[in-house]
């Protein structure tokens, strides 16, 4: 492997505290580095200062001669007056750029929904920012540098993000360096993590699971100084172990250790007991949707949704950007009317909701944090433990410091952080939580799903985060085409669903002959895909007699149990693996083909199942 990057004993300091001190590093090509780190401890300085646009008070950086390296910052650097095509691909001719399939691929992933002829001054931040991320992906780079690229991209964006990143260069060619709070697209794209903390880059091997079980290592050694933030990430690893132990395949390294750490810690949460409290709180009437559409300007954005939300559900909402996933929550809420149809809820029913907007903010943005919290309760119980208002706002991460800082100075990171406390403080039994990973770092989503695995009552998340909507819900449901379909699988089954509707859409228009005139890189998006697949489906449907019918929605009733077994029995084998004597070679090997058989078969009946569902509607 080429060397790409070296820096040597870089010193960086601000005139209130000294970033880095005497940092040394280095990347070769091949390497896919994910970068991780509390807010404000330097990951975009070190960003800047490798790309050579933060010049350090010590130390140097070199590159190897004739190398290429773009890089995504936080800024937006685009041209107000420019087009979204010219901004892409420039004075390129378009029979150049449209002959290239790297090229066509970037723009179907990032910006097929947009006009090609729009300026950029007309576009929202996140069109802004997936159109800037397009025009440094369609150029050629040895080495490519990120900073939160998944911002203002949705689950499908971040999906196809991660392929195109795993797939651009040539094995032991090409580079990246990564700055993500999103833990998947860390898992799935990088074998090296540095975290970035006390003024140093520290290295590890494999992605945030691998990173997972060598910073809980290292805890366990440090105890004395960093008990707080190992018992947080002895959680954490609990459940990356058995919870998705998929995650844990990458690491080359022993893991004895560490099944050892997490003998003693229990499930990350009871569901049945929870349910229970839940019930206890709620009743059995939580919120019902019954034939719910929603219409805004003649456009119909959900059609005949019914939804029966149960006590103690935690249920995540899926679908691309602009389909609604919004609009649900604010029926479930009350903030919205339904255009046909009617929402029914319970009498004991207490939303909170944790919206984008810090809304609930504004009207003490004057105040002090520690007055704030004075006009709380004295008390919070969680998990059988009282805590007060501050202990709580320490468990989230948040310093002592800044309890006599005004709400309005605090950081994004920081107003996520109160906001969240005063929604638990207000003691709601549904909690709605819209995009919740904005400027948060991945300690505080550790902490804020260690909280929400002990509260009893109805969570509701929409969330670009995989990782997230996997670690604290239980469930998901999709919105496609306007309707609201539940979604066994998770985000995978979803992604294949889209990538079904997209393909079904293909083949209609290409059937239909004269097709409309797309322009150059037209804006013919997800909503042109979606139609198209509804009709597919309702086709599909309509070819089937009452009959046949009822037999199809059997199977697909009895494959959704199946592949729930399945699940059950590859959990176990994975748990069987991890206690095994890992030098019987042959007895593992015997483990690894029980998994592959189960998982095969489990793939199968996802194939039967699409199918089914595509000609049940």
């Amino acid at each position: 492997m080429a060397h790409l990057l070296g820096a040597e004993a870089l010193h960086l300091e601000y005139p209130t505290h000294v970033v880095f001190d005497s940092v040394t590093l280095g990347v070769e090509s091949g390497d896919m580095i994910g970068i991780v780190g509390r807010n404000g401890d330097g990951k975009s300085s070190l960003l800047g200062m490798l790309a050579g646009a933060i010049e350090p008070d010590a130390g140097r950086v070199t590159y190897r001669g004739g190398m290429r390296l773009g890089m995504l910052t936080q800024r937006d650097d685009l041209a107000a007056e420019a087009t979204v095509g010219h901004s892409v691909v420039g004075d390129m001719p378009e029979h150049e750029w449209a002959s290239d399939a790297k090229t066509r691929d970037i723009m179907s992933g990032l910006i097929s929904d947009l006009d090609w002829n729009a300026t950029i001054d007309s576009l929202s931040g996140g069109q802004r920012r997936r159109v800037a991320l397009a025009a440094l992906l369609v150029q050629d780079w040895d080495l490519i540098i990120l900073d939160e690229p998944t911002n203002h991209l949705d689950v499908d964006g971040i999906a196809w993000l991660a392929r195109h990143m795993k797939n651009r260069w040539p094995r032991n060619s090409g580079a990246l360096l990564l700055v993500t709070h999103d833990r998947w697209f860390l898992d799935e794209v990088c074998t090296k993590t540095w975290e970035v903390h006390d003024r140093m880059v520290e290295p590890f091997e494999g992605g945030y699971a691998a990173y997972v079980l060598q910073r809980v290592e290292r805890d366990r050694i440090a105890a004395a100084t960093e008990s707080k933030r190992q018992n947080l990430m002895r959680k954490e690893l609990a459940w990356l172990r058995r919870g998705a132990p998929a995650r844990t395949s990458k690491p080359k390294f022993r893991i004895e250790a560490a099944n050892q750490l997490i003998a003693d810690v229990p499930e990350v949460r009871n569901p049945i007991e929870l349910k229970k409290m839940a019930t206890a709180r709620l009743g059995k009437d939580v919120v019902d949707l019954l034939d719910v559409s929603v219409t805004f300007d003649d456009r119909q954005i959900l059609q005949d949704v019914t939804w029966r939300i149960g006590p103690g559900e935690r249920t995540g909402i899926l679908g691309p950007n602009g389909a609604g996933k919004s609009t649900l929550l604010n029926l479930v809420a009350g903030d919205l009317e339904p255009t046909e149809g009617r929402v029914k809820r319970g009498k004991t029913v207490q939303v909170g909701v944790l919206d984008q907007q810090f809304r609930e903010l504004a009207t003490i943005g004057g105040r002090r944090v520690r007055e704030v919290l004075a006009d709380s309760k004295t008390t919070f119980t969680i998990e059988g433990k009282d805590f007060t208002p501050a202990q709580l706002l320490e468990r989230l991460g948040f310093a002592k410091e800044h309890l006599s800082a005004r709400v309005d100075d605090l950081s994004g990171g920081q107003k996520r952080r109160l906001q969240l406390l005063l929604l638990l403080m207000s003691e709601p039994n549904v909690i709605i939580l819209d995009e919740p990973t904005n400027d948060v770092d991945s300690d505080m989503l550790a902490a804020m799903e260690d909280l929400l695995d002990s509260w009893p009552g109805t969570l509701l998340v929409v969330s670009h985060d995989r990782y997230l909507l996997e670690r604290v819900t239980d469930q998901q449901y999709a919105i496609l085409d306007g309707h609201l379909r539940h979604v066994p699988g998770g985000v995978d089954a979803y992604l294949r669903l889209r990538a079904a509707g997209a393909g079904n859409a293909a083949a209609s228009g290409s059937s239909s002959g004269s097709g409309g005139s797309g322009g150059s890189g037209g804006s013919g998006g997800s909503g042109g895909s979606g139609s198209h697949g509804s009709e597919s489906a309702d086709a599909g449907s309509a070819q089937l007699s009452g009959g046949e019918l009822r037999a199809a929605k059997k199977e697909v009733s009895a494959i959704e149990r199946r592949m729930e077994k399945l699940g059950a029995q590859i959990t176990k084998v994975h748990d069987e693996m991890a206690a095994h004597d890992q030098s019987d070679f042959e007895g593992l090997a015997k483990l690894t083909a029980s998994v592959r058989a189960l998982e095969d078969e489990v793939a199968e009946l996802e194939e039967r199942w699409l199918e089914l569902t595509e000609q049940t509607g």
